[in-house]
């Protein structure tokens, strides 16, 4: 395989070879989820726009236009370079929130896995957005969060069969609704303020989804009033779209209200999400912060699998 530190060359990969190198990055259990053949299709079309990316210099005008973060037009598109004698990679430059202040550059997609020995080339080849002054980069991998415990962890992705996960306990007390409207997001708001006013950190982990996020949940069939002891307690819902590839329910909310946190009763939501959704086969998936112990205690508990997440690497 050629390579070219350049944006906009005709050496790129394919969208299906850059399929191929993420799928051999995901955690092996995962593998036996999904077709492979399938699995591939979705990571296929999801490195499309990757591709788009690193070549239209119309879309990255439109990107420059709307963050207007400084450099020109071909900066932002991303880039397929060299690593190292055995590694290339896809670099893009991302914005937290689309915030022009806190650009990183992202590793969407590399031709093997990452090691710890790659980290020092992956930084060096960051400059390439020398331009955006970005102070970190993130990259994937399926490696359990102890492997990298000195790094500053990002998002995990935490997974299983919907089918494998209908069979744990629920209390009695606790169940889920059809959620009609948008009529409790302002409660919901309050929830989570209440968290964020006890736990510092919580707004860089989580936040509500927005009321017109939640009605598309309401209108997918998939987004639950949680009720406890006969008083609404929160909402749990998913939207089917692929995630890492996989045919999946992704999770869009899963809240407690305050008198109903404390209890135990989050790893249940989990539970009752697997058995109101309609098809066994999907995936339940969702991102929880890797300094969010409390989601991802929950979230294991019901059974679901942590098969990977981002992990943020200082530049100099």
């Amino acid at each position: 395989m050629t390579t070219d530190t350049l944006p906009g060359t005709t050496d790129l990969p394919t969208a299906a070879e850059l399929a191929a190198f993420t799928l051999e990055a995901q955690h092996t259990a995962t593998h036996r989820w999904m077709d492979r053949a399938a699995r591939l299709g979705h990571l296929t079309e999801e490195h499309e726009f990757d591709l788009q990316l690193a070549t239209d210099l119309d879309l990255a005008a439109q990107r420059a236009e709307f963050l207007n973060a400084g450099p020109a037009a071909p900066a932002y598109l991303n880039r397929w370079v060299t690593v190292s004698a055995d590694l290339y990679a896809m670099l893009s430059i991302r914005f937290e929130g689309l915030d022009v202040t806190k650009p990183f550059v992202d590793v969407s997609v590399t031709s093997r896995p990452v090691t710890r020995a790659d980290l020092p080339a992956l930084a060096d080849a960051a400059r390439a957005y020398a331009a955006f002054h970005s102070p970190r980069l993130r990259f994937w991998s399926a490696a359990p969060m102890t492997d990298w415990a000195d790094l500053d962890p990002d998002r995990r992705v935490l997974a299983a069969p919907v089918g494998d996960l209908r069979g744990h306990p629920v209390p009695d007390d606790l169940t889920l609704v059809p959620t009609r409207d948008t009529s409790r997001h302002a409660e919901a708001q309050a929830a989570y303020d209440a968290v964020d006013a006890a736990h510092p950190h919580h707004p860089q982990e989580a936040r509500l989804l927005s009321a017109e996020d939640l009605q598309e949940g309401i209108d997918a069939g998939t987004m639950f009033d949680v009720h406890w002891r006969g008083t609404w307690a929160g909402y749990a819902g998913t939207l089917a779209y692929p995630q890492l590839g996989l045919d999946a329910q992704v999770v869009q909310e899963l809240l407690l209200a305050p008198h109903a946190r404390g209890h135990g009763l989050g790893a249940a939501l989990s539970t009752l999400l697997a058995r109101h959704l309609p098809d066994p086969a999907q995936v339940l998936s969702g991102t929880i912060h890797g300094r969010n112990r409390g989601a991802l205690n929950a979230a294991a508990r019901a059974g679901r699998h942590d098969v990977g997440g981002w992990w943020w690497v200082p530049l100099p």
